[in-house]
């Protein structure tokens, strides 16, 4: 047990270095959404954000993630610089994006970086909900696309881990113009012999699911992650039909076979330090 808060300690140092060497604790109070349980945010944090109680599996801010999936002092982010625009004139969006620029302290939804996993370079990128819930505009698709290519270059795997709304609406047909973008991006990279592991966590939906996160060699996701293109409750007002439990979950996408591997986020990190070993693109692994 001393070694489990030993290592929470650690992820804790780590994330307040990144977010500017904060150092009063939080505990600030959240209730879980599947046990009603009341968390301290500090110790959520410490725990991956996931519910001690039940396993409920919170959103995870992107760089939070890539830094505790990457080996510590790796995390090399790319393309920070790039912003979205307002390509259509959409009422308030400038406003909007100004407002969670500031408040997230992301120039938009995709952080993409270099960095090691087990000693394995790799390229990486991570959607973040907090800003326009993930969506994709021509930031995301652009960010998304050098990424890629730059594992082509390199020929280095690519891990992206999805969480999305899907395609941006304040951005129409230039947001929708990102999937076949990525799509195309990925069927190169694939083309050349590029390792793709997409990760689904939750929720992935729209035009995301319809393009580049369904592209993996490799699909995982998390626990009770959505899964799908359209919502359910849209699905049911759709076909007039009650849909079953569990319907567009992680678990039901794995036993439809849309999904290779439902994977606990406490489990992650090994398994990808595994699969790229499998994959011969490293040895035996110092797993944390």
């Amino acid at each position: 047990m001393s070694g489990i808060l030993a290592e929470r300690r650690r992820r804790l140092l780590a994330l307040k270095k990144l977010r500017g060497g904060a150092t009063a604790p939080d505990t600030t109070q959240r209730t879980c959404p599947g046990c009603g349980r009341a968390l301290v945010e500090e110790e959520l944090v410490a725990n991956q954000r996931v519910c001690p109680y039940c396993g409920f599996h919170f959103a995870m801010p992107a760089r939070e993630r890539l830094e505790l999936m990457l080996d510590q002092g790796t995390f090399k982010e790319l393309d920070a610089n790039l912003v979205s625009r307002d390509p259509l004139a959409f009422p308030d969006y400038p406003a909007k994006l100004r407002e969670l620029q500031a408040k997230t302290g992301l120039g938009d939804a995709l952080v993409t970086a270099t960095g090691k996993i087990g000693g394995v370079p790799v390229a990486v990128a991570a959607l973040d909900t907090r800003f326009l819930m993930g969506s994709m505009g021509a930031v995301v698709g652009e960010k998304l696309t050098r990424l890629i290519e730059r594992a082509e270059r390199r020929h280095l795997p690519l891990i992206v881990f999805s969480a999305s709304g899907g395609a941006r609406m304040q951005e129409g047909i230039v947001s929708l113009m990102q999937m076949a973008k990525t799509a195309a991006a990925c069927e190169r990279f694939g083309a050349r012999g590029g390792l793709f592991i997409s990760v689904f966590t939750h929720p992935t939906t729209g035009g995301v699911t319809a393009s580049f996160a369904s592209l993996g060699d490799i699909m995982l996701a998390e626990p009770g992650a959505l899964v799908g293109f359209a919502g359910p409750r849209v699905i049911e007002q759709t076909i007039g039909e009650k849909l079953p439990d569990g319907f567009q979950r992680a678990e039901f996408q794995m036993e439809h076979g849309f999904v290779d591997a439902v994977v606990p986020r406490a489990r992650l990190r090994r398994t990808l330090i595994s699969l790229l070993a499998l994959h011969g693109k490293g040895g035996v692994a110092h797993v944390r």
